[in-house]
């Protein structure tokens, strides 16, 4: 059970940055993106209508990469590192995990701890996991699949709502321009809206950030963001709590020159969960090798007979 409060905590900041922001990149709004532009008034200033229009339009574009994400498999790398009281890191694991696109359902496929391959057994169990999913969608009935999709829609429009919240809950400034991994960025920094009231309640905890976002002039799109929490967050059943103070940052990628994904995430915490156990950590995860992908057929285990 503390492990997952552990991970639920740490992917807590994570959730929101990715579902809030960090997907994006419909080529029906690339068009429009081109008349997009951050003018200053006679006092020198750039209008917050304008820099609204903007987050608005990115916000827009990011809800179409949830799409394009369900054709791609990646490697994800997971490192954590547990610190002490002092900030110093006491202990280091690893996890790889091969993210797999089964019937449009994201599956995790663990395929090294520590940098080191699973054992054969191990490694079977994984696939036989995946396999068992497969066979499932294979033989579900019409009235089970239609179900399915009912729930994902919903989800992908609460999604939906929660991303449009962005542009309301913060007063952005532009502050200026960066070149980030080659491409011209625009730079815009953020604090709570004072007085803003959520439309969801899940989008309350966007008023516990401040931070950075770098936003692609030529597409429109994040490409990089740095929040900090400015208040403690409490969340869960059991009480949980991240520290005023913890951090996130992500880093995107273009990839096949359709799409924005994730290329790094790094999470700074000091959380304590049921008012007793503090967990102070560093996570870094790392994505790459994304390829267009689907199956619908059996896998194989290496070194498995035919």
């Amino acid at each position: 059970m503390a492990a997952r409060l552990r991970q639920s905590v740490a992917l807590l900041l994570f959730a929101l940055l990715v579902c809030g922001l960090a997907w994006g990149q419909d080529g029906s709004a690339v068009a429009s993106a081109a008349s997009v532009d951050l003018k200053p008034d006679a006092s020198g200033t750039v209008p917050a209508a304008q820099i609204r229009a903007l987050l608005q339009l990115a916000e827009e574009k990011d809800l179409e990469n949830d799409k394009r994400l369900r054709d791609y498999t990646y490697i994800e790398r997971q490192q954590e590192h547990k610190l002490d009281d002092k900030g110093n890191i006491v202990k280091i694991e690893n996890r790889t995990l091969e993210i797999l696109e089964v019937y449009g359902e994201p599956v995790e496929r663990l395929i090294a701890k520590d940098d080191k391959p699973l054992p054969y057994d191990e490694a079977k169990k994984e696939d036989d996991k995946i396999q068992k999913i497969i066979d499932k969608r294979k033989n579900e009935s019409e009235s089970e699949r239609r179900k399915r999709l009912e729930k994902e829609e919903k989800e992908r429009e609460d999604d939906r709502k929660f991303v449009l919240e962005v542009a309301d809950a913060f007063n952005f400034r532009l502050i200026g321009s960066e070149v980030v991994d080659g491409r011209d960025t625009w730079v815009l920094e953020g604090d709570p809206r004072p007085g803003y009231e959520p439309k969801r309640r899940d989008a309350k905890i966007l008023t516990k950030f401040k931070g950075r976002v770098w936003i692609d002039k030529a597409d429109t799109q994040w490409v990089k963001l740095d929040l900090t929490a400015i208040d403690t967050i409490s969340f869960g059943l059991v009480l949980a709590r991240i520290h005023k103070g913890a951090r996130v940052e992500i880093n995107l990628t273009r990839v096949n020159d359709e799409v924005w994904l994730p290329r790094q995430v790094q999470v700074r915490l000091d959380a304590r969960v049921a008012l007793f156990k503090n967990y102070r950590e560093e996570i870094v995860q790392t994505f790459n090798d994304y390829r267009k992908f689907r199956t619908e057929t059996k896998m194989t285990v290496v070194g498995e007979t035919q």
